[in-house]
Formats: structure tokens, C-alpha cells, sequence
């Protein structure tokens, strides 16, 4: 019995709606070959994608450039490629507390890095190619998204 109220009743109380994020997915094509960019977090200093909260006064993909430029020190050389997917993760909060967050990512093709821009010298930048990046990251779902990048992008130009 009180299993049956923990799971009816108390658990969907103590659950939070998901948590929004975007991410730009920056890439380049040097000859033949596609690169991603990847950052390092933070704290954890893990593989990830530039990302932030929604701004205010910007929509979803101005956000995602502009975490580009803030976090990675990049200036994409087009508007963008538009939304190519979204995954899930457990963001940390302060105290250590894991939110489900969703993460809407924009593609863009990037320019040269530049040296100095809002967090220089507080992560780690580099290029890879989509499956090694796909190695690197945590989440599944963006494993899938980065190692599908290349399709994505061919089928975005065609279509």
C-alpha cells in the first residue's frame, strides 16, 4: 500500500518539468573531412557543447550563437544550419542536485577560434571529428546526434 501511494501520488509531486538549455554545434570542413568543436565544462571539465540558459530578447538559435562566441570564442561564418536535434541530461545544480534538462542544438558553421573572447583560458577548445567526439561526450543521446552529424548535415543541404 504505501508503495502504491509513493508511486501514484508522491513521486509525480517531487518530480520537476525538464529544464531547457541550447547548444551550438560547431563545424568546419577542412578538405574532405568534417570537424565538431568541443569545450570542456567548467567544473567537471568534461567534453561538451557550448550551451546556456534561453536570454531574454533572444530566440533559441541567437542564444546558441551566442554561447558559441562566450564559451568557445568562435564566430560562425553563416547564419546557421537551423535546430539538427536535442538530447537530455542531468544538469548539476548548486548543492549537487541532477535536473532533467533539455537541450535543443543548432548548427553552425565556425570560423577561425579567436583568442580572446568572455571565458578564454577557462576550458579546453578543440576540434574532432564527429565520432571522436562522439567517444567523448557522456550523454547517449548526443553520442547518437554527433555521431549522425554528417548525414544530418548532407541531407539539411539537399533538402
Amino acid at each position: 500500500m504505501l508503495a502504491k501511494l509513493w508511486i501514484n501520488f508522491v513521486a509525480p509531486l517531487l518530480r520537476r518539468p525538464p529544464r531547457y538549455q541550447v547548444a551550438a554545434l560547431c563545424y568546419r570542413e577542412t578538405g574532405p573531412a568534417l570537424e565538431v568543436l568541443l569545450i570542456t565544462s567548467l567544473e567537471t571539465k568534461r567534453w561538451i557543447l557550448p550551451k546556456g540558459w534561453p536570454k531574454s530578447g533572444l530566440d533559441a538559435e541567437a542564444t546558441a550563437l551566442e554561447e558559441a562566441w562566450e564559451e568557445a570564442g568562435i564566430r560562425p561564418t553563416d547564419g546557421g544550419q537551423g535546430l539538427v536535434g536535442r538530447y537530455r541530461y542531468a544538469k548539476r545544480l548548486r548543492g549537487s542536485v541532477p535536473v532533467r534538462t533539455d537541450v535543443d542544438v543548432y548548427a553552425f558553421e565556425g570560423a577561425a577560434l579567436q583568442d580572446d573572447y568572455p571565458e578564454a583560458g577557462r576550458r579546453e577548445r578543440r576540434w574532432m571529428s564527429p565520432a571522436e567526439a562522439a567517444e567523448l561526450v557522456e550523454e547517449d543521446q548526443l553520442k547518437s546526434l554527433l555521431r549522425d552529424f554528417p548525414a544530418t548535415l548532407r541531407a539539411m543541404r539537399r533538402g
